[in-house]
């Protein structure tokens, strides 16, 4: 069974990939002093939790562009990853003024176990560092085909263009 985490005023929030482009491993980091936690996540997910942290943010601000966002900060290494994200979701504490990020491991169809859960509890300057950081880490990747979309080839070839 996997650890499960419940976060708060985190001290380190972002996301980040490791290896060559085509072959990147996606990670959502959050810590605290003592506590660092690497969850695997795919790209798809970072992107998608990335824009809708911006929609979420933009709905509970007053003035969202006026939000300075955190330093952009990298993983922190050794990278090592609890588990791998199946769900994610987010929630806001208006008492508090913060997001919160919810993730679910994907459970193992073995082990009869309940899945690992993390949550962590985010300012709305930690939203709006993680969400260009995303944007960033989500772009630097293989660019895509201009007819379908899909990710080049490193010879900059498609099987759609046949």
């Amino acid at each position: 069974m996997s650890n499960s985490y419940e976060l708060s005023n985190l001290e380190h929030f972002t996301v980040g990939a490791v290896g060559p482009p085509g072959q990147r491993v996606f990670y959502l980091q959050a810590g605290i002093t003592g506590t660092v936690v690497s969850l695997k996540m795919e790209k798809q997910q970072v992107a998608a939790l990335a824009e809708y942290l911006n929609g979420a943010l933009r709905e509970v601000s007053d003035s969202p562009d006026d939000i300075i966002p955190e330093a952009d900060i990298g993983l922190i290494e050794p990278v090592e990853p609890e588990w791998t994200v199946g769900d994610i979701g987010i929630g806001y504490d208006a008492e508090a003024e913060v997001m919160l990020v919810m993730a679910t491991e994907i459970p193992d169809a073995d082990d009869p176990e309940e899945p690992a859960t993390a949550q962590f509890r985010i300012t709305p300057s930690q939203v709006a560092g993680f969400v260009n950081r995303a944007r960033q880490v989500v772009s630097a990747g293989r660019p895509p085909c201009p007819y379908c979309g899909a990710p080049l080839n490193d010879d900059s070839w498609c099987a759609c263009s046949n």
